[in-house]
């Protein structure tokens, strides 16, 4: 079946804005939601939404009416997209990804790999999450950083994808580890990754919507709790989310646009968390805070 790809075509200020609302729509669904600049000198932008053919007079409908108070003057265009892994079209050539002390490579890089980094190996897959985006390599610097200054005893890691931050937490940490994700394909990718990096034990994956599984309690709380999501998801699982934190637990968010860390923040100084540090990383935010 084809992927299809709505978008629409405007400034930079004005394709955020759109991904803001395409956000607040489908966030917690399971589309791709990006922008991209088309025109530097033109100031032209796209802000853009994926989806299966048999979705798209839905995603379309609701697209419609959310963009119409502001944005009705916006046409929707229609892309059908060929039939392509993109996951190993984009990887093909890319170098390994180093961030703090860990190192992000395909099989065919292993070579490249020094000594004293920690090394994980990712090849193209089905899960997202192979360290070349910047909120996973964000999330992988902050990660080490944490582990200098924290003690940290146990690690959830929310929303796991292709498993590269649960695996880069139990490698550096040896310390328990359970990773979870709403898409059982993204968790049986990741249990996949984990053996091929020879992690079998320390580390649980479990599928899990949300924080209803009992799951979480059985093997909380965390002093160190990893969610690479996106802003409107964890602004809104704030509570559930501390609420599963041990007392002077750490907390690393990613997934963020840049404008997006203020509402973020908010979110979670109001379940009284105190912002750490940020690390930018091309136009996306990773976001330590602690309890």
């Amino acid at each position: 079946m084809s992927e299809i790809r709505l978008f629409v075509s405007t400034t930079e200020k004005q394709a955020g804005a759109v991904l803001d609302i395409m956000t607040a729509v489908f966030g917690e669904e399971d589309f791709a939601i990006a922008t991209m600049e088309i025109d530097e000198t033109r100031d032209v932008w796209e802000a853009s939404i994926y989806m299966m053919a048999d979705e798209e007079a839905e995603v379309k409908a609701r697209l419609e009416e959310a963009l119409q108070p502001g944005f009705s003057h916006l046409p929707i265009e229609r892309e059908v997209l060929p039939d392509i892994d993109w996951i190993a079209k984009s990887l093909e050539g890319l170098a390994p990804v180093r961030a703090g002390r860990f190192v992000v490579h395909g099989s065919h890089d292993r070579d490249k790999v020094k000594t004293g980094e920690v090394a994980i190996e990712i090849d193209a897959g089905q899960a997202f999450g192979t360290g070349h985006h910047g909120t996973t390599a964000g999330c992988l610097e902050m990660l080490a950083s944490v582990a200098r200054t924290r003690r940290i005893r146990n690690v959830l890691d929310l929303g796991t994808g292709s498993g590269v931050l649960a695996i880069a937490a139990r490698k550096l940490l040896h310390v328990p580890v359970l990773a979870t994700d709403i898409d059982p394909i993204a968790t049986r990718v990741a249990t996949e990754n984990a053996r091929r990096n020879g992690v079998v034990t320390g580390l649980a994956f479990a599928t899990a919507p949300g924080f209803h599984s009992t799951t979480f309690s059985a093997n909380g709380p965390f002093d160190l709790i990893i969610a690479n999501i996106l802003a409107r998801p964890l602004m809104k699982m704030a509570p559930e989310l501390v609420a599963n934190l041990a007392p002077g637990g750490s907390v690393i968010l990613s997934g963020i646009l840049a404008e997006q860390r203020w509402k973020v923040l908010a979110a979670y100084n109001g379940q009284h968390l105190e912002h750490v540090r940020t690390i930018w990383r091309n136009g996306w935010v990773t976001i330590h805070l602690a309890k």
